[in-house]
């Protein structure tokens, strides 16, 4: 506590009462009007001038100005519409500035109501100023208004504030009623005391308080002023088109945010109707997020006219999803105290500084007691059914900002007591607010000039799609659909015909890049077309293993799709896979026993006999078109007995492309010896003709034979080139996958550590297991095409393929002379060249891709 200096409250009769002020005294007024406020304040200002006090006025309300004379007092107005964040920090900030025993009046908190509609986030930015004004000895003013806020906000204020006090105006008569005073104590102190002027009397008798208090009125409920608004909403749906149609904008508002692309969708395709009922499954108050929000719509679209209504409401599965409010993220980091420590990760010093330590601390926090009880109620709504908790941020899967993969999603298989299910489900809640401070999500944030937007982390709870299967839980299908394929392979695909990449079992295996196996890429104008696939290669590139939930060990886990092969799977199982008769008839010949071979998982039947891709063809250009945007949508479809399909559309968002470019002249003839590399197919990117004055190229030889602690060396290494040559035009060029977790089947770098590259190049080496995955549709992709990266995959060995690795391996390596003083690279591994005259051109229609010197230039 700071030194404790005695100061007046202007009102001689009442600083006895409660034996003066104390430098850090938070002094909290209820009242029933500005009026009441303002004539506590009054003495309060004039006294702290006498004493030369440095006076600060925050002005926020809508309500008449608390102090009438400004003269030597400073004003600053916060606008509490940026949010509670913004307006909170900036509070924070000025009160640093103006530092040690400055004197303060807010204006009545229960203004902050007409904007965050919150009475959990009024006594939240209570809670996260308060203990910063008793730190550094000041004396702060604050008012709300009597009955307005729930008893939980009150309980939060008292807990927090040095006084609380009432203030009534009966007859002409002030009363003040102090109802907490910390650290001092008489007799009387708590009786409610008339004030005359300069006098203070303590209302003592029986009959004086139980006439002063039957005066008072005193309401057995207080809803949170959310829940109040909510209700308004509901009354609203009686009304006229006029109400209906101002309130659908308020809670939009409310639920999505303002002023942005995704809220004119909202506004036109939702009803009053549509938003009543997702605020009633909102848990907390705040923003559902870009997730939620992104789903509700597209199923809204699809569903809107009467012909698509017809078409997709018997195809698509129900959701009963609910929203964790961004509110309770906020709420979460004020409970634990980890505000301050929040507002420096926010500054430009701190930002990655301070990001660790608030990721661990998130890690491990307690919920409220009132939050617990919302979960709890939730999940007895939800029994055993496993779901899934998932990220919805307020810039997650918006226009231009998919920030695919960057935070956390969280299978919770959901088995077990009461208890055991409600810890998992924080605990899942924890990772997916710790997923904030990712390194990779902070560089996501900040190269989008978005590290000081408000990004509130809300969650999306869902039903997990699938059924029982003996011990495991998964969909028959999953997978991610993208309406525009400019990323192609084969001059035939059409490429506004949209493209899936599916998978059996759970998505995760959809949305990433697969390890040692491979998902199935459609091309919905030709869904029959095999990518990359030679003869005699099918079962190469079946998909091997599935993803699923064990229910018998309460996990998530990845099981070879030969233990469900023989399983009754309630569905034909011709769907999705078909006999491996080439395998067979080579074993059958050599006298093997072939019963145990597996089949290949390739969902022939499935995209030849059913509608299931021209589904999915018109889903995606039915978003596409309403967007008036190419989308990116994540489902799951499971089969019945009977044969009928069910489609659960899980998410929605904008799909940024780099468009096809102009096209590009290559040479008919290309000189073998002069090219650094030259293929046919297997880029992503369109039409570019790139300038490459650097290559940054891992050998595969050296790197194969480094241990696998020096393989992640290598990676970060890479990451100190990637940072080096940021705003140069660079090639990246290496053996298998980048950005792998298995150091073996390539260099495990993350993609911050790749990000700058112009283009990215994998190399495969067949003869050593090394393989690139194109991965069309996953998060890596997204990644590369927001990233603006060309990708390029080289088969070395294969008809139509040259590599001159020696071209690279012969010039100078200058990469201690990129990396300056200290340079840790591995130049036995890691091979840094600058180019003259080097370019990379590539051709959609021809599907060529060539990396040369130009006619007229050098190369080395």
């Amino acid at each position: 506590m700071g030194i404790l200096d005695s100061v007046s409250t202007g009102m001689k009769g009442f600083d006895k009462a409660i034996d003066m002020l104390r430098l850090g005294d938070n002094v909290v007024w209820q009242v029933d009007s500005i009026e009441d406020y303002c004539y506590v304040v009054a003495p309060y200002i004039e006294q702290a001038r006498k004493d030369n006090r440095n006076i600060i006025y925050f002005r926020f309300g809508t309500h008449r100005q608390v102090v009438e004379d400004l003269t030597g007092i400073k004003i600053y107005e916060p606008d509490p519409a940026m949010g509670f964040e913004g307006f909170a920090t900036m509070i924070h900030r000025i009160i640093g500035e103006e530092g040690v025993k400055a004197f303060y009046v807010f204006d009545c908190l229960t203004e902050l109501l007409a904007f965050w509609y919150s009475d959990l986030m009024t006594g939240n930015f209570f809670r996260v100023t308060c203990p910063y004004l008793y730190e550094l000895d000041t004396i702060a003013y604050f008012a709300i208004k009597r009955n307005v806020h729930t008893y939980d906000t009150i309980a939060t204020i008292r807990e927090t504030t040095q006084l609380l006090l009432d203030v009534y105006k009966i007859n002409d008569r002030f009363y003040i009623h102090p109802l907490k005073v910390w650290q001092r104590y008489s007799p009387t102190m708590f009786f409610p005391h008339y004030i005359d002027g300069d006098e203070v009397e303590p209302i003592t008798a029986s009959t004086e308080a139980a006439e002063l208090f039957s005066n008072f009125n005193w309401t057995e409920e207080r809803l949170d002023y959310w829940h109040v608004t909510i209700n308004r909403a509901r009354e609203a749906l009686e009304g006229e088109e006029k109400e209906k149609e101002e309130m659908k904008g308020l809670l939009i508002d409310l639920l999505i945010g303002r002023e942005s692309r995704m809220r004119d969708m909202c506004m036109s395709f939702f009803k009053l109707s549509d938003i009543v009922k997702i605020a009633g499954r909102e848990i907390g108050t705040g923003f559902i997020g870009g997730k939620s929000v992104g789903m509700l719509l597209a199923r809204r679209i699809i569903t809107r006219s009467d012909e698509d209504k017809a078409y997709f409401k018997p195809l698509l599965e129900s959701h009963d999803s609910f929203y964790l409010g961004s509110d309770i993220y906020y709420t979460y980091i004020v409970e634990n105290g980890w505000w301050q420590l929040r507002t420096k990760q926010k500054t430009e010093e701190g930002y990655f500084t301070y990001a660790p330590e608030l990721k661990e601390k998130l890690r491990g926090g307690r919920f409220p007691r009132i939050v617990k009880d919302e979960f709890m109620q939730m999940l007895e709504y939800y029994g055993q059914s496993p779901i899934i908790v998932r990220s919805s941020s307020l810039l997650e899967d918006n226009f231009g900002n998919a920030f695919a993969g960057k935070y956390e999603s969280v299978f919770c298989v959901n088995q077990g007591d009461p208890e055991k299910r409600l810890d998992d489900f924080m605990d899942a809640v924890r990772v997916v607010y710790a997923s904030t401070m990712n390194e990779d999500a902070l560089h996501y944030r900040k190269n989008r000039g978005l590290a000081d937007r408000d990004e509130q982390m809300a969650i999306l709870v869902q039903r997990v799609s699938g059924d029982y299967y003996g011990d495991y839980f998964f969909p028959h299908i999953a997978g991610v659909g993208n309406s525009s394929n400019l990323y192609v392979w084969d001059k035939e695909v059409d490429m506004e015909a949209g493209m899936l990449r599916l998978v059996f079992g759970l998505g995760t295996r959809a949305v990433d890049r697969v390890i040692g196996d491979y998902v199935k890429i459609v091309t919905l104008d030709d869904p029959m077309r095999l990518p990359l696939i030679g003869y005699g290669e099918a079962q190469k590139y079946s998909q091997h293993n599935m993803d699923v939930l064990n229910l018998k060990e309460n996990t998530q886990e990845s099981i070879s799709v030969n233990m469900v092969i023989n399983s009754d799977i309630k569905a034909d199982k011709n769907l999705f896979w078909v006999r491996d008769f080439e395998t067979e008839r080579r074993l059958s010949e050599i006298g093997r026993d072939v019963s145990g071979v597996p089949p290949i998982l390739n969902f022939i039947k499935l995209l030849k006999e059913t509608e299931f891709p021209e589904i999915m063809k018109r889903m995606l250009a039915l978003l596409a078109d309403k967007y008036n945007y190419p989308v990116d949508i994540e489902f799951t479809a499971n089969y019945n007995r009977e044969g009928e399909l069910h489609i659960n559309l899980l998410q929605c968002r904008p799909l940024q492309t780099r468009g096809l470019g102009k096209t590009v002249d290559i040479p008919e003839e290309v000189d073998e010896k002069k090219c650094l590399f030259y293929s046919h197919g297997n880029f992503m990117g369109g039409n570019v003709r790139l300038p490459v004055d650097y290559i940054v190229y891992v050998s595969v030889k050296e790197y194969l034979e480094l241990k696998e602690q020096d393989k992640y060396d290598i990676a970060r290494q890479v990451g100190l080139l990637n940072r080096a040559l940021k705003g140069k035009n660079a090639m990246l060029m290496g053996p298998g996958r980048w950005g792998t977790t298995t150091p073996s089947l390539g260099v495990p770098v993350h993609f911050t550590e790749l990000m700058n590259m112009s283009a990215v190049c994998e190399i495969a080496y067949s003869e050593k297991g090394i393989m690139p995955e194109l991965s069309y549709g996953s998060h890596f992709f997204q990644d590369l095409v927001e990233s603006g990266i060309f990708y390029v995959a080289l088969f070395d060995g294969r008809k139509n393929v040259v590599l001159n690795e020696e071209k690279v391996l012969e010039a100078e390596n200058i990469a201690c002379e990129i990396i300056g003083e200290g340079c840790a690279v591995n130049a036995d591994v890691i091979h840094v060249v600058r180019t003259e005259g080097m370019e990379l051109y590539s051709d959609i229609v021809s599907q060529r891709v060539l990396c040369s010197e130009q006619c007229a230039g050098k190369m080395f």
